[in-house]
Formats: structure tokens, sequence, C-alpha cells
């Protein structure tokens, strides 16, 4: 795609999904308050464009289990060339996957793939849904994954969802028959089918019934399959604003996936489906339930206003004006579509107590229909702040400003600011082409709360995030955390506009990004590192750098549990800590406290989780502070809990210096320096081949990181040097890589093949295949105990395939399925040895996982 064409894609299609969301409040914290980067008002053709999505009131659900499950281009075909109102429920934020750019994992890597989902949403042109469930990594059955989740739960996100965007049909990407797919898969059809069966009967979770009201779509589809009575159809074309095809702005949006690997290579792993021509698409929909149809998923549903009691004279004139627009003098609409809002206010009135066909769809219409007469008058504003970052308590300076571009007369009437706050209300005529401005001073209430995710406010269970406030359940993110209504008058009615403060932070590059504003704590702790290995019954320091955000400040630190079995018992942890709480002084900002506490284990193996807790001016803080940053998404703040998981361990390690060669990133460097390894950490100027011999030299192992054959492109020139390495008596250690997108497909010295086979049981029982190896024996002694307490699975991508030479170590397998034999496989190479793994060492180490640290410790000791 050329960059013009991205451009355009780029300027048009933000303002046109933000339109339709309806699911955020005021406009998302994720999506352009207007255009890109602000000032200009919509071109004709998009104003035009505009109007026919509001002319039309149809509306699809898609519904999924994982980012990057939905059909992209099913969505843009309806969003773009059907006007209809769009959306795509994931009932899960892509938590348990992997990231191919960087370090995320878990909670962070579910926030950065929500944002990736909003990013492609704002250019497919389609809404973004949630349900509370966690991606637990991959499963094999549905069953599990519904038991895990807990079913009645993810039930009733999805009823809350569908009574919320109201839409005529559903459309699932995966059966509810179980079949050779990930369990998430088929849970998302199962529970999907049984939403819409339950979503209009009012004695279904009838606690959603104070703000929403039953509701029952038309038919249910599943998107794919050929059995009898399969509706095709073709969502081939072209987007006639963009004049680009539907499949090249799906592929835009695919793109997005960048955590997954998609958009690398014009639009990733898939791409788009059905490639990137404007020619027929047929896709094939099979019917789950509700009224049949034979030519269209639509077919027979009134999509016009004339299913709104009095809407229909609403059609009529929308058409009128449809007909007469001027692309060159949008403002001429203004008048007629005045008219036009005047009725949708008169509907939304009668409707506003118990009205069961307004709901959510006449109010997006009006937010809509609204943003069209502020474009057609060339209407602009915007908030800024100094900082995106405020402290409650602390007082902040808004400057609201505004700007029209046609002689239409626009009264600007003040802002609204929310609950106590009282915004700048003197009216200001403005004219055409000139600024106006004005600032207003507000102090952050103390009691606001700081700024997290949602859905990470609170622990979560093993398959569900918990949400405290049941309205937020189902948005993709959290509402503004100030949200302003700016009121302007025009042709004497009142628009009330959404606005939020934001930083406007200049790129050259890349344009102004506007960044809203987050409440934040004015000091940051972090545990250097977040596992600490003890040996039982010792002692060592653990740090907790507590970094300033504000300017002197002053405090003490101690440590406490967490929700472990000691604050269970209302006794002390078994760990001893000492001092029992250190004082602190920051004079200014970016200063940095390195606070050390010595911990003494239990002389038992034991595990402790312990918060490092700050108090200032008697205000206690926590939080963490985490940045995630890339350049297809916006800056994410997180602030969870500070934690250290503690644990005391009978674990010997052999060697002192081991080589870590990253591949997609993972916390291994760190947790071999926990277990007393120095860790040098090669970069990839270390691995041309003129140097890496001598950078080899004196390492007794080298770790490959996970999936590196998958993102590294010089790993293939290295490694006649590393098997070298090995040959003259060294250690490597392979971590594991998928069996697709390999950039080389020499993985060891000897050949081996990759599949798809995974243990996704973490507790499934392991048989040693090779007792006496020395892997399970020096110098820790392996047992069953050491596979207890594993997380989310055991092991991923194995080979299925292996030369004579490899040693398979261990057996396991899921409920019902043959032992897999390819999770730890060791092949002596000259005077070394070559182990290549798919046991998740990866998520187990973080984890803190004893057993683990013990195995991996025998892995580097392979030959001493």
């Amino acid at each position: 795609m050329s960059t013009m064409t991205f451009r355009r894609l780029g300027r048009i299609l933000p303002t046109l999904a933000l339109l339709t969301t309806g699911v955020a409040g005021p406009r998302s914290r994720a999506t352009p308050t207007r255009w890109v980067h602000g000032a200009d008002p919509a071109p004709g053709a998009a104003i035009l464009y505009e109007l026919r999505r509001f002319r039309v009131m149809g509306s699809v659900l898609h519904v999924a289990a994982h980012p990057d499950d939905e059909n992209t281009q099913l969505i843009a075909y309806l969003a773009h060339g059907r006007a209809y109102r769009a959306a795509y429920l994931s009932l899960t934020r892509g938590d348990g996957g992997q990231n191919l750019l960087g370090p995320e994992l878990g909670p962070e890597l579910g926030v950065a793939r929500t944002q990736e989902l909003l990013a492609a949403r704002r250019l497919d042109g389609g809404s973004q849904f949630f349900t509370r469930a966690l991606d637990f990594g991959f499963s094999k059955d549905y069953k599990e994954t519904l038991a895990i989740w807990d079913h009645q739960q993810v039930l009733s996100d999805v009823v809350r969802v569908i009574r919320r965007f109201r839409p005529d049909v559903i459309v699932t990407r995966f059966s509810t028959v179980p079949g050779n797919t990930h369990g998430h898969h088929t849970a998302s059809a199962v529970i999907a089918l049984e939403a819409f069966k339950l979503a209009g009967d009012s004695t279904a979770f009838p606690d959603q019934l104070k703000t929403l009201r039953p509701w029952q779509p038309r038919r249910i589809f599943m998107n794919a399959g050929g059995g009898p009575g399969a509706l095709r159809m073709d969502i081939g074309g072209e987007d006639s604003v963009l004049g680009l095809p539907f499949a090249t702005v799906a592929a835009e949006s695919r793109a997005m996936h960048k955590t997954q690997g998609f958009g690398q290579t014009g639009g990733g792993p898939g791409g788009a489906r059905g490639g990137a021509g404007a020619g027929a698409r047929l896709e094939t929909f099979q019917l789950l339930a509700g009224d049949s149809a034979s030519s269209d998923i639509m077919q027979g549903i009134d999509t016009t206003w004339a299913r709104i009691p009095d809407g229909a004279p609403i059609g009529t004139l929308t058409n009128d004006v449809i007909a007469n627009f001027s692309p060159q003098d949008p403002a001429a609409s203004v008048p007629a579509l005045l008219d036009i809002r005047t009725r949708v206010l008169a509907i939304a009135r009668r409707c506003s107590d118990n009205c069961e066909t307004m709901d959510p769809i006449v109010a997006d219409k009006r937010a809509l229909l609204d943003h069209i007469i502020q474009e057609c008058v060339g209407l602009s504003f915007s908030t800024q702040v100094a900082s995106a970052e405020v402290v409650p308590g602390e007082r902040v300076t808004l400057h609201h400003s505004a700007m029209v571009k046609s002689t239409v007369p626009v009264r600007w009437l003040g802002a609204r600011y929310p609950g106590m706050y009282r915004g700048p209300s003197d009216a200001v005529a403005l004219r055409a082409n000139v600024p106006a401005g004005r600032d207003a001073s507000v102090t952050i209430d103390p009691r606001t709360p700081l700024s997290q995710p949602y859905w990470l406010q609170l622990d979560a269970t093993p398959g569900m995030f918990r949400v405290a406030d049941p309205s937020l359940i189902g948005l993709p993110e959290n509402p503004p955390v100030f949200p302003i209504s700016e009121r302007f008058e025009i042709g004497g009615q009142v628009l009330e506009l959404p606005d939020q403060p934001v930083q406007v932070m200049a790129d050259s590059t890349k344009g102004d990004a506007r960044r809203p504003l987050d409440i934040v704590a004015p000091i940051s702790l972090a545990f250097e590192p977040e596992v600490s290995i003890f040996a039982p019954g010792s002692s060592h320091q653990v740090v907790v750098v507590v970094t300033a955000d504000r300017a002197a400040m002053s405090g003490t630190l101690h440590l406490e549990p967490t929700d472990s079995a000691a604050a269970r018992r209302g006794s002390a942890t078994p760990f001893v800590i000492a001092p029992a709480s250190l004082p602190f002084h920051l004079a200014a900002i970016g200063d940095r406290a390195r606070l050390a506490f010595t911990i003494t284990a239990p002389a038992s193996p034991s595990t402790e989780n312990l918060t490092a807790v700050a108090t200032v001016n008697g205000a206690r803080y926590d939080n963490q502070r985490i940045v995630i940053h890339y350049d297809h998404i916006p800056i994410q703040l997180l602030q969870p809990p500070a934690r250290l998981k503690a644990v005391s361990v009978d674990l010997a390690t052999r060697g002192h210096t081991v080589g870590y060669l990253p591949g997609a990133g993972d916390d291994t460097p760190a947790a071999m320096e926990q277990m007393g390894y120095r860790v040098t950490r090669f970069t990839p100027a270390d691995l041309l081949p003129d140097s890496f011999p001598a950078r080899l030299r004196g390492l007794d192992a080298v770790v490959i990181g996970i999936r590196a054959s998958n993102v590294r492109t010089d790993l293939a020139a290295a490694l006649p040097a590393l098997f070298a390495y090995v040959a003259a008596g060294g250690t490597v250690v392979a971590q594991y890589n998928q069996n697709t997108g390999l950039r080389t497909t020499t993985l060891a010295p000897y050949p081996l093949t990759l599949s798809a086979d995974r243990v996704t049981d973490e507790t499934a029982a392991v048989t040693f295949l090779v007792p006496d190896h020395p892997v399970l024996n020096v110098p820790n002694k392996i047992t069953a105990a050491d596979f207890i307490g594993w997380v989310q699975e055991q092991g991923i991508y194995y080979p299925s395939q292996w030369d004579p030479h490899f040693t398979p170590i261990l057996a396991s397998h899921d409920p019902g399925e043959a032992p897999l034999d390819g999770g730890l496989l060791i092949a002596p190479y000259g005077h070394g040895y070559f182990a290549y793994t798919g046991l998740v060492f990866f998520r187990q180490l973080p984890a803190g996982v004893p057993g683990a640290y013990r195995l991996f410790a025998n892995l580097l000791a392979l030959g001493k």
C-alpha cells in the first residue's frame, strides 16, 4: 500500500469508526477526538458517508474468542459497504499468548492487544467489546474452557453486550461443534448461541435490567460451513469514500495485531482473508437459530428509521439531505439537519423512560448527527493540559480552544465538567477561521483512584477478571477520567459534544500525538527483580526502588504479605523481614532511592508474595509504574501493586557464567541471575561471524530465548559458531519456537521437526523416560513434585520428529490423549550438550515455580 493510501485510511477511517461505538461514554481514550491530528473538518465525501450511516439502522455483532479471530473484511463490508453498526465481541483480550514485539506477557500483553483491536476497529469501522474471560492459554476442550472461565459469568457478559449493543443479527466466527480447534473458539460460539436465546428473556440476568432492556436478535449465524441451507453472501467490493477495496481496508485493520506478528509483510500471518482485490468475496453463513434467511444475513429486517415509532419522517428527510448535499458547501445542509435533530430529540424524550426500540441505537444516531452538524459547520475544539499525568489533589489548568471554518453562526456556551466541577460558562460568538480560547483551573478530587485498566483493578481468578463496577463490563477500556461536554449553540439548538483533556506531544515524523489524562501516584515502587530465590534458612537482600513522580517526597516503606497463607492466618510472613520499615526522601522529580531489606527464608521450602507499601503524608501507595509504548497503539500506563515472590527452594547450581541470546522476549536472564549466574546478553553485533566465537569463550552455558528462530534474521549465521562451542564442551539450551514462520529451519546440530503439539494441562503427570539421565539428577534430584504448581500450561510446539542422537527425557499428555515425549530433548554433540525444550520455562520462572528453577539449573549444568 502506498504512503498516500495509508494516510487516507489514517485520516478518514478513525473518525468514521468512532461515531457508532456507543461503548465507552465520551469518546474512547484510544480513539482520536476528531481527525487524526485535529483541526480540519471532514471532506464532503466523508460527511456524505456519515449521513448514509445515520440513515441506516441495522446492527450486526460478530463474536469470537481472541484478538485476531475476527473476520476483518466482514466487519469492513458491514460498516463501510452497508453502513451498519458493526461490532466485534472478543471474549478474551489475548492475555495468554506470546508477544513478538517486546517483553509484555499476561495482563500487560492483554492491554496491548486490547489497544491493537481498537486500532483495528478504527480502520475497519467497527466497535469493540470484551467479556471478563481471561485467556488462560491454549485449551483443547471447550468444556474445560467453560469450567475455567466460569460459564455463567461469561454468558452473563455476552448477554449484557447484546442488550447494550442491540444487534439485529449475531455472527459467530467458529462452530458450536467441537473440532480440531482451540477450545476457546468452540466455547465462544457455544456461549454466543446460549446468549442469543437468553438476551430477550426478562427473567435471565435480571440484575442487568436496572440499566438495560431485554433484546432479542432476529437470527444467529456461524461464519463458516456449507451445510444444508447455508447462505452465501458476497462481501467483496470497494469503499466508496476511500476508493479502496474492502479487502485492502481489512488488511490494514488486521495488520494492527503486531504483537502476534501481523503486518510485517503486507498483513502478516493470514493477512487480509481473501486478498486485496475489489472482486467478489463469497462468505458462507450457517444459521444456528432464529428466523431463516436465504439471500442475505439481514433479510427481512427493517434497517430504516421506520422501525422506530415516529421515525419514518427522519429517514425521508435524511434522504432529501443526501440528495441535495453539496460536498463543496456542507454548511448549506445545516438547517435541514437541525430540523432532523429536533425530531430525533423528540423521540429520545418520549423514549427516555421506557422505549423498547430506542435505547442505544437512537442515542448513537443522535451522537452521530451532532458530529455531522459539527463537521458541516467546520467546528473543531480541544482541551489541552501541560501534562497528561496528574496526582489526586493537584490543581490543573485546562486550556479550551474552539474554531469554526464556515460562516454559520456558532455560539460557544462553555464546558461542563464532571461531578463537583463547574466549567466556564460565558458565551463566545465564534468567527470564521478565528481561534477562540479560554482557561479554567480545577483541583482533582483527592479521592480520585489511580488510573488502571478497570479489569485489572482487582486480582483475577484463574479464568476470570473481577470487575467492581458492573456498568463497565463489556467496554474495551476505561471511560475518560475527566469527561467534558463542550456546549455550542447552532441555529437555536444546543449541542453538547464530548471532549476530554489531552496533552499534545509534537512529533515531526508522525504528527502530533494526543495523550488523555491519567491519574498517577506521586511515587512509584518496583522490586528488582520481582522473584527472589532463597536457599531454605538463608538470608539475602531484596531491593525496592522508589521513584519520585513529584518533588519533595518523604515517607517510609515496608513490606507486607499479599494474600498468602500468612495473611490468612493473621500472622506474620514466614519470611523474616528486617528492618520493619525504611525511610526515604526524594528531592526532585525522577529521583530514585534503592531501599534494601534483608529477608530470611524459613527452614523448609516455601513461597510468599510480598507487597511493597509506601506511606507519604499519611497516604498509602503500593503501585508500580509500567508504560507500554509501541508506535501503532497509544501509550498505556499501568499502575499495578508492586509485588515480590519470595521462593525458598532447595536449589543447587553448577557453573557461573551464562550467555543469553534474546528471542521474542522473556525474563529468563533475570531468573538465571537469581539462581546465582552472571548473565551475558548478546546483541546483534555480538553474533557477527568474526566476533561470536570469541564471545562464547568462558561461558558455562548459552540459553536461546523463546521464538528466536521465528524473529531473528541473524541467528542462522551465528549457528555454526554456536554448534562449534557445543562441540568444544559447551552447553546450549534452546527454548521453543513456533512451527510456522521460521527464519531458519536449522534449529539444532541434528535435525528435528517442530509441530503444534502441546500439553495444555499444567497439572499433567510427568513420566521420566530416562530416570538416570544427568538432567534429572545433577545437581538436583528431579521428582514428580517439581512439576507441582506449574502455571497456564506445561509445554508448547513440541518437536514431533528428531534425529536419533536426541534423547527424549519426559513424557506427559492432556486428558484422553497419547503421551507426548518431545517436550525435552537432549543430544550430546562433540564434547558438549545441546538441549531443545518446549517446556514453558518462560512462564514458570517469572511465576517463581520452584521445580522449574531446579530443572532449569540441571539443564545449565549438563556436562559438569
